[in-house]
This record gives structure tokens, sequence and C-alpha cells, in this order.
């Protein structure tokens, strides 16, 4: 029997890949990623501690966070976890008093989230509420309470929320299209609102970036993902990494309330069908 494809960067490659950063750029900063023990989270946990920060990786799997944490640690990178469920206010609560305890945080990454691939027309209400309850609900709940951490303890704060492209051509998610739209109007209305309390708030939207989730979509769909771009490929984790990296940080001291496309332009351009695309619209 054949091998499953292996999707994503492994620990051993993002422990080495190149960096245009400096390794004492975040040297000082503690960094809260949620989603952090897989795919994007994770890259950007192994790139921001390789700067130097101390890193806490959040999410619900207790097993994944502690092999991530180990994997980083084994390279000397600062890194820590808890268990955090963003779809309930009392887990949100229960992270941000340890992370108070233990010095507070400077940065929030958003990372945590999930959909399916189904056609709109026969999603369920509980599928419906399950993709918004976590990436609209959850990553408000997340955002509201590193807001309220920093004016607490009158300190500045960034956030990176990471979303998807919304307004081109990613077909089979509405529901995701959906609550990520909504994180975006919210950053623009947040970036405003928090910009008194030297509070950042930023997205970034990826385009397809190859991570090991894929393992479990259609091959099919797969094998036309690098057309979905005028670059014409995938797009790595470590990628979108490099760009939290600049959009938390001090280079992007006077940036707020953007979305920065990680997607090889294909929110200009191209599509993503995450179903089979209708014979209407083939040829």
């Amino acid at each position: 029997m054949a091998e499953p494809a292996r999707f994503g960067l492994t620990d051993q490659q993002l422990a080495t890949h190149p960096t245009i950063y400096g390794e004492t750029a975040y040297t000082g900063r503690t960094v809260l990623i949620s989603g952090g023990a897989g795919g994007i989270g994770r890259a950007a946990g192994w790139l921001l501690g390789r700067l130097g920060a101390k890193v806490i990786l959040a999410g619900r799997s207790a097993e994944k966070l502690a092999e991530a944490t180990a994997a980083m640690r084994a390279y000397g990178l600062s890194v820590s976890h808890h268990t955090v469920d963003i779809r309930d206010p009392d887990s949100v609560d229960a992270l941000f008093q340890t992370v108070k305890a233990a010095g507070g945080i400077d940065i929030l990454i958003n990372s945590a989230g999930g959909q399916f691939p189904q056609a709109a027309i026969d999603f369920s209400s509980r599928g419906w509420n399950a993709v918004v309850n976590t990436n609209l609900t959850g990553t408000w709940t997340m955002m509201q309470a590193a807001a309220q951490h920093w004016r607490d303890a009158q300190r500045p704060g960034s956030i990176v929320s990471i979303v998807v492209v919304t307004e081109h051509g990613l077909h089979g998610v509405a529901h995701t299209i959906a609550a990520r739209s909504g994180v975006i109007g919210l950053t623009r209305a947040l970036a405003v609102e928090w910009a008194p309390l030297g509070i950042r708030v930023n997205c970034i939207a990826p385009g397809v970036i190859e991570t090991p989730g894929w393992k479990v979509y259609d091959a099919k769909a797969i094998e036309q993902y690098p057309r979905s771009n005028p670059m014409m490929r995938n797009g790595s984790t470590f990628e979108v990494a490099e760009a939290c990296a600049y959009l938390a940080g001090p280079g992007a001291a006077f940036v707020t309330g953007e979305v920065l496309h990680v997607a090889g332009g294909s929110q200009l351009w191209g599509e993503t069908w995450t179903i089979d695309r209708p014979d209407y619209f083939q040829g």
C-alpha cells in the first residue's frame, strides 16, 4: 500500500527554514497563539520562538500541544502551552488569568478555527453554528479578553487574526466565509475603538497554504489548488508565519485595521473549489 501523502513542513524544516528576521527581533516579547499545535499557528510559534519570543501555545488538545511544545523546546525555544476552548468564555477567561499570573502577553495571534467543505444549501443548523461559533465568536472572545488584559495593565498590545480570502474565489465553505468576513469587519471597527489604548488589530488572509490538515481533503481538489492564484503554486505555513512576524511586531507599528493577503494574488484572480465544481461552471 502506498504511503499517504504528507502535507506541510516538518518541525525540522520549521526549525531551520531561512528567515529575513534577526534572531533577537522578538526578544522580550510574549506571544499567545491560539490553534498553536498545528498548521499556521505551529509555524508562527516556531518562527517567533526562534526570534527570541516567549511563546504560549493554546488549543483544545493537551496531547497535541504537549507534542508541539516538546518539539520546540528540544531546539532551545522558550515555549509553554495551555488548553483552551475559544468557544467557551469561561475557558478563555481561565486562560487569561493564567497568562496574567505569568506576566502577561504582548501579542495575540488568533490561528484557531475550523470548517468543513459542503454545499451551503445542505448546511445543518448544527454545522453552521459550529463554524460560526468557532471562527467568529471564538475569535472575538479571544480578542476582547486580550484587549481587557492590556487595558487593565495599561500596556499596549497587538492582535493578528488568521482569516481567509473572503472576497474572491473560495467556494464550498460559505459558513467560514461568513465568519471570517465578520472577523475582518470586527478588526476594522476595533482598530479605531482600541487605538486610544495602544492596541493594534490586523488580519492575515492566506490563500492555499499547505498544512497537515490537507490529508482529509479530496485529492482531485488538491491537484487544482496551484491554479487558484496567478503565481500558480501553493503557499507554505512559514510564509504566513513571516507575515505574522511583520504585522504583529514593531515593523508594523503604524499599521492597524488592515488585511494582509498572503495568497499569491488569489484575492484578484483564480478560484478554489473545496467541493465538486458544478457542471454549470465547467469549461
